[in-house]
């Protein structure tokens, strides 16, 4: 099977995981995942598999196969899996669980090689640019910052207090990190390069994006340059798109928690294409439209 060069996948509380067609919204082929819900879909670089995080499993599946199974199981987590993703060279994948673990696997062995305590519900982890730190946001408000090559947590915040961090995103170049949370709050930093290789923390900006909890946050990636904006999706069912300079609104898009996935275009902020299919709610999406990540 031919591999598409936009790859889309979404899940659903149906229990399914479905490829789609990016161009035409037809969907091509479904997974069935009878385990749990899915919480997060995540494409490897070189676009070859798809990991499914559910409750207490990841999933990794073969893009170009037709195959219902799945090619490996990750299996140590005690609770649901939150957040999941690549190292740029694929080697390896790391996971944030409501055990309140952020763990670091071999894709190959599906072996957990690290294992750090966040000692609350992750919810979000982001891996830096450089590739050398992990940054996770957990239940109870706190942010961290785990040292690879240390082996260690290298810094901690806690922007407000019992406020759960629900996502977390790095912009592409590592100069700046987005933390959103339960109140519609986005808490912005400046990323500085400390004395060694510690990332210090400098604050920017904070931004009221929404009235209700926001579920999603993420910074434009490289190709948008110049142009840098932030999009925020919210239980008030509206995705917002900021300009990160001076944290402009932009575009308010209409969204809500239904069966189907939407593309917007950024000029007129219209719906262009509706990714209909599934029977219940949809709960995450994977889009990869760039070029394969080269080796590190």
């Amino acid at each position: 099977m031919a591999q598409p060069s936009v790859i889309l996948a979404t899940a659903s509380y149906d229990h399914t995981i479905r490829f789609w067609e990016a161009k035409s919204g037809r969907c091509y082929r479904t997974i069935q995942y009878p385990d749990s819900q899915v919480n997060r879909l995540e494409i490897t670089p070189d676009k070859r598999f798809l990991a499914a995080a559910g409750n207490p499993h990841i999933r990794l599946f073969d893009v170009n196969s037709n195959s219902p199974q799945p090619v490996i199981s990750y299996d140590s987590h005690t609770s649901n899996v939150m957040a999941v993703g690549f190292h740029c060279d694929g080697n390896w994948m790391y996971s944030g669980s409501e055990d309140g673990t952020v763990r670091i696997w071999d894709l190959r062995t599906a072996t957990c090689q690290r294992e750090y305590e966040s000692r609350a519900a992750v919810n979000t982890v982001v891996l830096h640019p450089n590739q050398k730190e992990l940054i996770s946001g957990d239940q109870n408000g706190n942010i961290r910052v785990w040292d690879l090559a240390a082996n260690s947590c290298s810094c901690e915040l806690v922007p407000e207090v019992d406020t759960a961090v629900r996502s977390l995103t790095v912009m592409w170049d590592g100069s700046m990190v987005v933390a959103a949370n339960n109140r519609g709050t986005c808490y912005v930093w400046r990323l500085l390069k400390g004395t060694q290789t510690i990332t210090c923390f400098e604050p920017l900006h904070k931004l009221q994006a929404h009235d209700g909890y926001i579920l999603k946050c993420l910074l434009s990636p490289e190709f948008c340059d110049p142009n840098r904006y932030l999009a925020t999706a919210s239980s008030d069912h509206t995705v917002k798109i900021w300009n990160v300079d001076g944290f402009k609104l932009e575009k308010t898009l209409v969204a809500s928690s239904d069966t189907t996935a939407r593309l917007w275009t950024m000029s007129t902020g219209e719906a262009i294409r509706v990714y209909q299919g599934h029977h219940k709610a949809t709960t995450c999406c994977a889009l990869h439209d760039g070029a394969e990540s080269a080796p590190a």
